[in-house]
């Protein structure tokens, strides 16, 4: 794979996911004290947008969890299973 190329998104827009790991704000939410907790793992949001980082081109998925959108990594987040059903790619 060429490092100057962009990794392909594993997830699609509309999918539902699930937080894999505790998200913590990382100065994104001045609404928020730094380092709070702003999404506990497991907590299950959907993604609505997804982007490319500028530097790394890795994916970006912009994650809602109620009333927060998130920004995650692949690694973040995991597809939630609908009727048995888990989907990938939107």
């Amino acid at each position: 794979m060429n490092p100057m190329m962009d990794r392909e998104a594993r997830y699609g827009w509309g999918l539902r996911v699930a937080a894999c790991v505790d998200l913590f704000n990382d100065g994104g939410y001045p609404e928020h004290a730094p380092d709070a907790l702003l999404v506990g793992a497991g907590t299950i949001g959907e993604i609505v947008q997804v982007g490319m980082h500028s530097e790394t081109r890795t994916p970006i998925y912009l994650v809602e969890f109620g009333s927060l959108v998130v920004g995650c990594l692949e690694e973040e987040i995991e597809p939630v299973a609908i009727d048995g059903i888990v989907e990938t790619l939107a």
